[in-house]
């Protein structure tokens, strides 16, 4: 088990692979995850939400989506709340495709019959990619999905879900390569008294300013992520002014890691603005750029 925080690694620039890499393979899956690292990301972006067996899965909805999968017969489906995640055991979900359908925002996305994998096997397949292939470790930046009119509904209570979590990655990865995010301030709030050596990263998608969203949270954490069309200098140098709150009082600059960036225009200026790193569907695009580490020869 990994118990016990060691020195951290902090790439210069750290360019994260939405869902792996959503705009050419299917999303949140084991072959987006690798096609990531193929491309030279520095850190793997993922979802997760519980099963009604208390497994933890990598999937954006707590449902299966009708936008991306077919049912266990194989046939489209309409209804997005139709199949609730947490009723359904993982065994059950296991009998969905949710690639070969493809998805109609993503034209380039490779189509593949391919199932919703639990975290621990998505751990596995890129640990096995990097010691065989890949020539540097990653990160993971894993977002908890909940909300509180989901408590009990689509997710279990907020200790229990993160509870689920934290044994699941404890038991596969040293928690210096692991960032949890969310929307749900509820989370953070959670992993930062009870894990308060996890780093956080608050995921923002309103209006309201940094101060106030971080008066809101109630700390600094290691992460400020916003929907990119919502920053600007002014707020990452703002931003780059605070230190995060950690148990052992290292002074560390709170860093700014803005979604989902996809045209290298605005991956250009956003890096000449001074973000931090990019959360990105297209980590090939970000290559073609220089954003990503070089491929292992």
């Amino acid at each position: 088990m990994f118990l016990q925080v060691q020195a951290q690694y902090i790439p210069k620039f750290d360019l994260q692979g939405h869902r792996g890499a959503r705009g050419l393979k299917p999303e949140n899956t084991i072959p987006a995850f690798i096609t990531a690292l193929d491309f030279g990301v520095t850190t793997i972006e993922l979802d997760v939400v519980i099963t009604k067996d208390k497994q933890v899965i990598v999937s954006h909805e707590p449902y299966m989506s009708p936008s991306i999968c077919l049912d266990s017969t194989g046939q489209l489906f309409t209804d997005e709340k139709k199949f609730n995640i947490y009723k359904l055991t993982y065994e059950e979900i296991r009998s969905f495709d949710c690639g070969s359908k493809g998805n109609d925002r993503f034209p380039e996305q490779i189509k593949e019959v391919i199932q919703k994998p639990l975290l621990k096997d998505v751990i596995i397949a890129v640990e096995n990619h990097i010691k065989n292939k890949t020539a540097y470790e990653v990160d993971y930046n894993i977002e908890i999905k909940s909300s509180e009119k989901g408590d009990n509904k689509e997710h279990p209570s907020i200790g229990e879900f993160s509870d689920l979590v934290y044994k699941t990655i404890d038991e596969y990865l040293p928690w210096q390569r692991v960032v949890i995010q969310s929307f749900d301030f509820r989370v953070l709030n959670y992993w930062h008294k009870k894990y308060p050596k996890v780093r956080l990263a608050a995921l923002i998608e309103n209006v309201k300013s940094p101060e106030s969203n971080l008066k809101t949270l109630g700390f600094v954490p290691s992460i400020y992520s916003p929907y990119y069309k919502l920053i600007n200098k002014e707020k990452i140098d703002y931003l780059h002014s605070l230190s995060v709150d950690n148990p052992e009082k290292i002074k560390a600059k709170l860093r700014v890691i803005p979604w989902t960036v996809n045209e290298t225009n605005e991956m250009l200026e956003l890096k000449a603005m001074g973000v931090d790193g990019l959360i990105t569907d297209y980590p090939d695009r970000a290559a073609s750029i220089g954003l990503t580490l070089p491929p292992k020869k």
